[in-house]
């Protein structure tokens, strides 16, 4: 797949996520459970679009800055902090900086995952 411009290169930067939705590689869907696009990589601010697949999940990680989850569509459960929050389409979960998360789709999702770094918190990887 061809890459994407990740950095803000204008005042304002356009996207449609219906159309960045269709550039997930359904391969690697199929055969890892999940995949990812990055859409905007500039200072601290991604922007990245993920599905799971059917059954599929992402492992408990964190980050060193604040997270936003806006599901685009399907459904997904995650879990923080000891709580399980159902998500479905067009729902929006906020997670602080350094709060530990996973998540799992029965049936399949795709959602926008926005984060801010702080690079001087360090980071926090998923457990080995």
């Amino acid at each position: 797949m061809s890459s994407l411009s990740r950095t803000i290169k204008a005042d304002v930067l356009l996207h449609h996520l219906t159309q960045d939705e269709r550039m997930l590689d359904p391969d690697l869907l199929a055969r890892s459970g999940r995949t990812a696009r990055t859409l905007v990589k500039e200072g601290p601010l991604r922007l990245t679009v993920l599905a799971l697949a059917p059954g599929g999940d992402l492992p408990e990680h964190g980050t060193d800055g604040p997270v936003s989850i806006h599901m685009l569509e399907g459904s997904a459960i995650f879990s923080a902090l000891g709580n399980e929050y159902m998500l479905a389409t067009d729902d929006i979960l906020v997670l602080a900086p350094g709060v530990r998360h996973s998540a799992r789709s029965e049936n399949g999702c795709s959602f926008l995952l926005t984060v801010v770094h702080n690079p001087s918190a360090g980071s926090l990887a998923p457990d080995a």
